[in-house]
């Protein structure tokens, strides 16, 4: 979910991993002419935004366009990068970078038409005999030359398309694979997601306010948001806390599988009280120390942004990424916790 397709709708995702599919298909059976296959790989490439992959197929269809100078830095590089670099030697022996700048379209072209020309180059039938059994009749040269500068156009060409084809086709492959491991992260992560969703509902009406409002933060292009998104974990966590474990002004405890001083369970103390609630709902030590760990970490980063925003320093802002991992871990955090939650009193908690 949290990968570099997180952003993408589940259904645009399921769109494109058909596509890929389907593309990896005309490529591994030759369906398509390649020039067609390219298109088809830039619409995948703009469903999952790959603005660089974009930018490389443009040139794929429209030929990297030379300049009295060469070619510009930023294509050279973009046809270096995606094997179109071919080594030549100079006059001197000295080995020379450049690159072969047609488009796909014009290289099947050019395939197609030296084949045409290639059958039309050949020589008729001529029957060659001499009245004279001792004088020998060479055959005529005919178009020999000229079927050798057309087997050779296409050779090269065919070599050409070829490499192109195979980056086009690792590209397809590595973004099929990325798109099917995305797809089993959001199933994953749905499930948790729709299971703490229908629980907490019930438990908490306003947390599921506060994660709709989370995803809106999320989706925004201000930093600040993103701190908001988090500071509505922090909320939940504290609201999760009141709702499992209401706080105990003057009391301490010593949890279960922990080793150390007693914790208060104070109104603020919302971290100790809900691990008091895990520590007496499981018997399994090893998820409590689990569950308590990973809490910990969770609480300490949570309380530590909220601590700088709350003085006006930046020296905690986070970006999207971080603010990503923080929801994904409250969503596991409180579905680990509402797991120990009596299920007598949640409906359908499976």
């Amino acid at each position: 979910m949290y990968d570099r397709y997180g952003k993408i709708d589940s259904r645009v995702l399921n769109d494109a991993l058909s596509l890929s599919e389907d593309i990896l298909k005309n490529l591994e059976l030759n369906e398509i002419p390649l020039a067609q296959a390219v298109l088809k790989v830039t619409r995948l490439a703009r469903l999952i935004n790959d603005f660089e992959a974009i930018e490389w197929l443009r040139y794929e269809q429209e030929g990297y366009h030379l300049h009295p100078d060469g070619l510009p830095p930023p294509a050279w590089d973009i046809a270096v990068k995606r094997g179109r670099l071919l080594l030549t030697k100079d006059a001197d022996g000295n080995t020379v970078e450049r690159v072969f700048a047609e488009s796909v379209a014009t290289i099947e072209a050019q395939i197609t038409s030296c084949k045409a020309q290639l059958e039309v180059a050949r020589d008729p039938d001529v029957s060659i005999s001499s009245a004279n059994p001792y004088q020998h009749v060479p055959a005529p040269f005919g178009n020999q030359i000229e079927r050798s500068r057309l087997q050779g156009v296409i050779a090269t060409a065919s070599e050409r398309l070829a490499k192109v084809r195979s980056v086009i086709y690792s590209y397809v492959l590595n973004v099929h694979y990325e798109l099917k491991y995305s797809q089993i992260v959001n199933d994953i992560f749905a499930r948790v997601r729709n299971r703490v969703d229908r629980h907490i509902g019930d438990l908490i009406p306003d947390a599921v306010k506060r994660f709709t409002a989370v995803y809106d933060n999320l989706a925004s292009d201000n930093p600040e948001d993103w701190s908001n998104a988090v500071h509505s974990c922090r909320r939940i966590l504290k609201d999760l806390a009141d709702a499992l474990y209401p706080a105990r002004e003057g009391e301490e405890q010593v949890m279960k599988g922990q080793k150390g001083k007693p914790v208060k369970l104070g109104p603020e103390q919302y971290k100790n009280r809900i691990l008091a609630f895990v520590s007496e709902k499981s018997d399994s030590e090893r998820f409590i120390q689990v569950v308590g760990s990973n809490l910990g970490f969770l609480v300490d980063r949570l309380e530590s942004i909220y601590t700088s925003a709350s003085k006006g320093t930046h020296t905690t802002i986070l970006n999207r990424e971080e603010a990503e991992r923080y929801v994904v871990y409250t969503y596991l955090l409180v579905g680990d916790v509402l797991s120990l939650y009596d299920s007598s009193t949640m409906p359908n908690s499976g």
